[in-house]
């Protein structure tokens, strides 16, 4: 091209010295409709020929961006447009937090066609030596007399965990898969950088006899969460669904359990909404244990009801409500169990926790190993008859004894 002879070469007019190198301009048509000229740099007039060819190419293939917006531009419009409208609301609460509070104040001022990997990387390493107290100003909302740390110039070091900037680095992995998919950047700079995972802490479940001496305590003190532990415990049932089941979704004649709705908080509302999976949609076969336990809530909640009077609010007809009907916080749930745990002298563990105990329960129970395998939502009988050669038969029978008792005597 051009080159020696001073000559411009073909279609090469627009091509100037510019600064240290040249630069060229074509006429393209923005994504709004309005024609504009858009340039190209760069350090040899070759190179910048060849990055023209390109825009003339574009160009004639559709609208082209001129000014790439920033970050935090970008994320925005992520928030609101494709995010609120197409997740679950628990979602948006999730990936708003973390865009407002880890991601925009670091990286939000730069463009988003400019974030590199070395950025990112950079981001994830100042985020985990920054106080989250000093940059949210936990310290300074505080009333005047109240203020204890970092607006008294006593830095409380509050770190966020591994999770936390996993989650971080995952929310911005999200939203630049959009920008890829809308051709707005070429590549996910996000995806291309290692996070170390969040150390999973490992707790061992209770033991038979333990969740035994649990029930045995919730029954005798006619806890009125009973038989939501024991749902949890025998069916492994996840929080959010035992909270969200409905008197309609459990069959007393045929002994079944539908599960299909489940309650999670969401920013400042409480949603009850239908499970996500199509599988966990499904009849779970109640044991004898179970149904005697709904029974008996079946009792309370018409004597709360009854005690409530004008005040009882039971919109979706909830198995498990607060003494006015009204849904429990899976908070709450969640603190109640640890509470009580405690209160029946026991190792306190997680609630969700419980999935492994559940096996064990069954055994105890005497539950049919194929009722338990759909209750484990084993695939193969084969998984459901390991775990029914693993528990051992004393300590079993004598939590489940126990447990009768305090029940007033169910087989």
């Amino acid at each position: 091209m051009g080159g020696m002879s001073g000559k411009r070469g073909n279609g090469e007019g627009s091509i100037y010295p510019y600064r240290n190198g040249f630069a060229a301009y074509a006429w393209v048509t923005k994504p709004d409709g309005k024609r504009a000229r858009k340039y190209v740099y760069g350090k040899t007039r070759d190179e910048v020929h060849d990055k023209w060819i390109k825009l003339h190419t574009a160009a004639k293939q559709g609208p082209v961006v001129t000014r790439h917006r920033t970050l935090a531009a970008f994320l925005t419009y992520w928030l609101d447009s494709i995010v609120k409208p197409n997740l679950a609301p628990l979602s948006y609460v999730s990936y708003e937090g973390y865009v407002r509070l880890y991601i925009a104040p670091h990286l939000g001022v730069k463009r988003l066609d400019k974030l590199s990997v070395r950025d990112v990387r950079e981001w994830l390493t100042k985020l985990g030596t920054t106080c989250q107290c000093c940059a949210q100003g936990k310290d300074t909302k505080r009333p005047e007399g109240r203020q204890r740390c970092c607006a008294v110039g006593e830095c409380c070091e509050a770190y966020p965990s591994r999770r936390v900037i996993q989650g971080s680095r995952d929310a911005l992995r999200a939203a630049l898969t959009h920008a890829v998919t809308e051709e707005e950047i070429g590549k996910n700079v996000a995806s291309l950088v290692k996070v170390p995972k969040p150390r999973r802490r490992r707790i061992k479940p209770w033991s038979v006899a333990e969740a035994g001496r649990f029930l045995a305590d919730a029954a005798a003190r006619d806890d009125n969460l009973f038989a939501a532990w024991v749902l949890v415990l025998t069916l492994g049932l996840r929080r959010g669904e035992v909270l969200g089941l409905t008197w309609n979704s459990i069959d007393f004649e045929a002994g079944e359990l539908y599960v299909d709705h489940q309650i999670q908080r969401a920013g400042r509302q409480i949603l009850h909404r239908e499970t996500k999976t199509e599988d966990s949609d499904d009849f779970l076969p109640l044991p004898a244990l179970c149904l005697k336990a709904l029974r008996m809530r079946r009792a309370q909640q018409l004597g709360d009801q009854k005690a409530a009077g004008q005040l009882w609010q039971d919109v979706h007809g909830l198995v498990f409500t607060t003494k006015y009907g009204t849904p429990i916080e899976p908070g709450n749930l969640t603190r109640m169990f640890a509470l009580r745990a405690r209160r029946g002298g026991l190792r306190v563990i997680p609630l969700r926790n419980t999935r492994h105990t559940c096996s064990s329960l069954l055994v105890a129970l005497k539950v049919h190993p194929k009722v338990a395998q759909r209750i484990l939502r084993h695939s193969q009988i084969a998984m459901t008859m390991e775990v029914y050669a693993e528990a051992s038969e004393e300590e079993v029978r004598s939590a489940i004894g126990k447990l009768s008792d305090a029940m007033g005597g169910t087989g």
